[in-house]
């Protein structure tokens, strides 16, 4: 092949400029190279970074830095705003590429089949986490009426939306949160946030840093009961073969055994409930109903038939993500992935040729942002061994420019990687006169405006 080898990558966070970084770092980049376009459906890269992370978390937005110097790099370009499959379908990237990497996240709550979910004031933390991250698509406003509030799970989505709940406004207003997002939080009623689950603190899936940095806060008062430390054989083998278990499970003791402060905000963090029910009256949310389990030995547990009834005015399902399907290619319903062997696609046992997956698509929303780089190194080497051994289908029109044509034939408005640093620049500007960093642009009218040169 004279030509440099062509790759489109699907979706634009950190999977998909981890997977751009590896196929620059490789050999085939040198000789013949490799010239790589991300297609990326909101109008900014950075896909969970932009719009899964608390803003107070400045230092996860720090790998922004790292990928922006993957992005600099002048064999790669951007195409935001261009939305798989509407805009652009496999048969057109087909077209255009010698082989095409899906790594398009995950953005929709997985299920919690409890009674109750669908009432009024039961809500699924990733569309509130789209709303406090100033999302595009989601509404601009949420009701923040209760005083008294459930989050379910134990991870770091939990945690997230337990202390944006349990922050003031003026609190979150030094980082990027739009002017709607600040307006909200201010008539937040909630005084009483309480996180419940259903194993023991051995097996919270909290990160140690994360769970530490509830406490930081001059208005959050975090109480653990100390009948709620509890361990089994299960547990106490978790703690010593896991130093971020272990690490977790001493914070929350030496919550449990500290005397109760006077901040404003109290959060409970409980284990040993399984939620059964969210209880409702008149369509709204009023309360939960949890049955307490107890450890059996393995660090699993079982129900003991005792239920509580909490009185709470909301609840947050923080039970996990899910990835939405793709059209074109094979599905796994019950994991919310595609299949693959080693990153390569695989529909009725065969590879599905010239197409990859990489990140939370092909293995699941589960580990931190950090994980999904060994993910792309492995499906960027399985993509490289089938161009060596010629196993990679031949596209109809490689030239680079032959995208932008079919871009601009479908009339399909789209963003580039100098649109990103002129958008980047204006929340900069509107930032400055508060003294803040940043101020997120949230309609995507705005940042598409903002975005053109």
């Amino acid at each position: 092949m004279s030509r440099p080898l062509r790759v489109a990558i699907v979706g634009a966070g950190p999977a998909g400029i981890y997977a751009a970084d590896a196929l620059l770092k490789s050999e085939v980049a040198a000789e013949p190279g490799v010239s790589v376009d991300l297609f990326e459906r909101m109008p900014a890269p950075f896909g969970l970074i932009r719009y899964g992370v608390a803003p107070d978390h400045p230092r996860i937005k720090g790998i922004i830095t790292a990928l922006h110097q993957v992005l600099d790099k002048p064999q790669i370009r951007l195409f935001g705003n261009v939305d798989y499959p509407n805009d652009i379908t496999l048969d057109d990237l087909r077209a255009f590429y010698d082989a095409v990497v899906f790594s398009t996240g995950a953005t929709a709550d997985r299920a919690l089949p409890i009674p109750g979910v669908d009432l009024e004031g039961s809500y699924g933390a990733a569309d509130f986490v789209s709303w406090y991250d100033g999302h595009p698509d989601v509404p601009r406003t949420w009701p923040l009426t209760a005083e008294k509030v459930a989050v379910l799970g134990v991870g770091n989505v939990a945690l997230d939306v337990a202390r944006v709940l349990a922050k003031t406004a003026d609190e979150l207003l030094p980082t990027e949160i739009p002017a709607n997002v600040y307006d909200g939080l201010k008539a937040n009623r909630a005084k009483e946030i309480h996180v419940f689950g259903r194993r023991g603190p051995a097996q919270a899936k909290f990160s140690p840093m994360e769970l530490r940095e509830l406490d930081h806060s001059p208005s959050i008062e975090v109480i653990v009961d100390p009948e709620d430390i509890d361990y089994d054989e299960g547990s106490i083998a978790t703690r010593r073969g896991n130093k971020q278990a272990d690490m977790v499970a001493k914070t929350l003791e030496n919550w449990a055994i500290r005397d109760v402060g006077d901040r404003p905000h109290k959060l409970f963090l409980h284990f040993f409930e399984s939620p059964v029910e969210i209880l409702g009256e008149d369509g709204e949310v009023v309360g939960l109903r949890t049955e307490r389990t107890a450890l059996d030995g393995t660090g699993n547990v079982k129900g003991t038939g005792e239920f509580k009834n909490w009185d709470l005015g909301a609840v947050y399902r923080a039970v996990g993500y899910l990835s939405d399907e793709l059209p074109k290619l094979p599905w796994d319903e019950a994991t919310g992935t595609v299949p693959d062997e080693g990153g390569r696609v695989i529909e009725n046992g065969e590879h599905l040729q010239s197409t990859y997956v990489t990140g939370w698509i092909r293995r699941g929303p589960i580990g931190l942002i950090g994980h999904t780089k060994g993910d792309a190194n492995e499906t960027v080497a399985n993509l490289l061994d089938d161009h060596a051994n010629g196993r990679l289908h031949t596209p109809s029109s490689p030239a680079p420019e032959a995208v932008e044509d079919f871009l601009a034939q479908r009339r399909v408005r789209y963003t580039t990687w100098d649109g990103w640093y002129r958008l980047d620049a204006a929340e900069k500007a509107l930032g400055e006169p508060q003294g803040r960093e940043r101020v997120k642009i949230v309609e995507r009218e705005d940042m598409l405006r903002a975005s053109e040169a």
